[in-house]
């Protein structure tokens, strides 16, 4: 399997986020792709340099056109307003708020945002236009017959709603693959996130579609973030009824009960009859993940490949969270590693 790597990601490294109550370096760093990188070479997958051009088109047909100039302008705007540090959103357009787009960039920021986990610095805009590349150049080896094929994005992107950043994400890169493949001709294709956070970014963008089913394995969200979404009840609106699938599971889930979570949405995805597969792929349910709860094993990632595989559809892997650094890198290829051998 071929898997599609930026070195621009480096762009993109804010130096604080707030995490219960206190500002520490991001779990989401540059470090992860280098650990990820060198596991993947080890054990004998094929990097790829992005050389893919931006492409607009499937961007613009999952975010609204007003987020994306606010994202490439942000950093210029927060400058001239004379603020010194990272892009970080303080105030929010609450219940019985005007949801009205301010003009000055600090206003803007949290208008854009779900919450001040997540900055945007210098290079935050160009990371994020190479991490969806990446996630393009990978539909394209898959849509030219490759089996599968892993992009190793980041930033990540599945917080990423129409019109919000936030959860260290920027652009939803699984939604843009989405719609190429929908643009290519599919008429039906699934999205399944196995992330330990509910990719509600994903969620939020299909939501009222017919075309793509979406099915998200996370932790309940009673207890976790993105905590406003991912009940079992959200099923889709209008055209999407009935296409959106949430598995929230609690506080210390195995994989045994986790697999049983993963086979249903593997039926859900066979009889929806989708025509393309993308795996929103997050590591961090494993067991010493910092900001998760779950239980699994290194040896059970070999097992969710193992699974995944059933479904013997054309896939592309997008990297999604996974944040215990000693590990993140063969959790990833244990998980390509049980899909290539089924």
């Amino acid at each position: 399997m071929k898997f599609i790597y930026s070195d621009s990601h480096k762009l993109h490294f804010p130096q604080a986020e707030y995490h219960r109550g206190e500002m520490v370096t991001p779990f989401e760093k540059p470090e992860r792709i280098n650990l990820i990188t060198a596991r993947l070479d080890e054990v004998g997958f094929t990097g790829i340099q992005c050389d893919e051009l931006w492409n607009s088109e499937p961007v613009l047909k999952v975010h609204s056109a007003d987020y994306l100039q606010f994202l490439e302008t942000a950093w210029q705007e927060w400058l001239a307003a004379g603020f010194d540090g990272d892009l970080m959103a303080g105030n929010f357009p609450v219940r019985r708020m005007q949801q009205r787009c301010p003009k000055h960039i600090d206003g803007k920021a949290g208008f854009y945002s779900s919450g001040n986990d997540t900055s945007i610095n210098a290079g935050t805009w160009e990371a994020a236009q190479a991490s969806c590349m990446a996630a393009q150049q990978a539909q394209k080896v898959v849509a030219n017959g490759d089996a599968a094929c892993l992009a190793l994005c980041r930033p990540p992107g599945h917080h990423a709603g129409k019109d919000l950043f936030g959860g260290y994400c920027f652009l939803n890169n699984a939604a843009v693959v989405a719609q190429m493949f929908l643009d290519q001709g599919a008429k039906k294709v699934a999205i399944i996130d196995i992330d330990f956070h509910h990719g509600n970014g994903t969620q939020d963008i299909f939501y009222e579609r017919g075309d793509v089913l979406f099915a998200s394995l996370h932790g309940q969200p009673e207890d976790s973030f993105p905590y406003y979404s991912g009940y079992a009840d959200e099923t889709g609106e209008g055209d999407g009824a009935g296409c959106n699938f949430n598995f929230p599971m609690p506080p210390g889930t195995r994989y045994e009960t986790w697999a049983e979570a993963l086979n249903e949405a593997i039926f859900l995805i066979q009889n929806f009859s989708a025509e393309a597969l993308i795996v929103s792929l997050g590591v961090d349910t494993y067991k010493e993940d910092p900001i998760s709860f779950f239980g699994l094993e290194k040896e059970d990632y070999l097992q969710c490949g193992k699974q995944l595989s059933q479904l013997t559809l054309p896939t592309v892997f997008v990297l999604e969270g996974g944040y215990a650094l000693e590990t993140v890198g063969q959790n990833v290829a244990n998980v390509l590693i049980g899909f290539e051998g089924g």
